[in-house]
């Protein structure tokens, strides 16, 4: 399944760059998220295919919700899905987005896929077999020290009215050697696994979807409407290929005590890191 998943992903990918750049349609989500028709058309594609492979299996993918699996009961197989993450880059034409896709089997992410087809780089882990990129396996980071650490973050869609995202990030500031904000969570996520960046923090809010998730026709044809309190942090499709990535390449993944993330997680602090700044970046994030 690991091989599905990989070229699932290069198909995507191969969608996103073909209108890359293009004049294209966009929608809103919320008052600053978006969705293109970009993402419908290679969230389309990636759902039609585990269909036609996996009918078993249930599905969560970001625009078009949850989808049990066909002609079945309830599955433990899930596919997590973020068909374009940077989704506001690509709007802007900013080559910083992915693919993202994931396996769940009985609540455990057993697959990880992250693909970047701008760069031609495809991100891919397996439960328990290590974590690759374009093959060739990937560590994190030998930094122990915070201050010589290079970490990123991302913006929540309420950024002005969190206070205490804006206290997090100027301390992250004077206590990293920097900080950077992409605009793709999952490729933040792939880059701290491969030991580009050494750690990684933001919201994590997962919500209900406004949307009749038994109709995917429906979501296909315009934008699912999302509560605001849904848009105002990470969801798991943002995250759930990049978690395995990283603990696979030697790295850790809590919350902002420590505790392990499971993909049933509601509100936390999503952390992630080398496992050598961890304890120093829950201590910024405790001040």
């Amino acid at each position: 399944m690991l091989n599905f998943a990989i070229q699932t992903a290069r198909d995507a990918g191969r969608i996103l760059l073909e209108r890359f750049g293009r004049a294209m349609q966009i929608s809103r989500k919320g008052d600053i998220d978006l969705v293109t028709e970009a993402d419908l058309a290679a969230e389309r594609m990636i759902v039609e295919r585990i269909r036609s492979y996996f009918p078993r299996h249930a599905i969560l993918a970001e625009e078009s919700g949850v989808s049990a699996a066909r002609d079945a009961g309830p599955s433990e197989w899930r596919w997590i899905i973020d068909p374009l993450d940077g989704t506001t880059n690509y709007s802007h034409g900013y080559p910083c987005f992915c693919v993202s896709i994931a396996l769940e089997r009985a609540g455990e992410i057993i697959i990880g896929v992250v693909y970047d087809p701008v760069r031609e780089e495809l991100f891919a882990a397996e439960q328990g077999a290590g974590a690759t990129l374009n093959g060739r396996r990937i560590r994190v980071s030998e930094i122990g020290d915070l201050n010589s650490a290079l970490v990123c973050t991302g913006f929540p869609y309420d950024v002005r009215e969190r206070r205490q995202f804006a206290r997090n990030f100027a301390n992250f500031i004077m206590h990293a050697q920097s900080v950077r904000r992409d605009g793709s969570a999952a490729l933040d996520l792939a880059c701290v696994a491969s030991g580009r960046f050494d750690g990684f923090w933001e919201d994590f809010r997962q919500a209900p979807l406004n949307v009749n998730t038994n109709q995917l026709g429906r979501s296909f044809g315009e934008a699912p409407v999302y509560s605001e309190s849904a848009l105002q942090g990470l969801k798991l499709w943002d995250v759930a290929a990049g978690m395995l990535l990283i603990r696979e390449a030697g790295g850790r993944v809590t919350n902002s005590n420590g505790a392990l993330l499971t993909t049933d997680m509601t509100e936390t602090q999503f952390v992630a890191s080398n496992g050598l700044i961890h304890d120093d970046m829950l201590r910024i994030l405790a001040l």
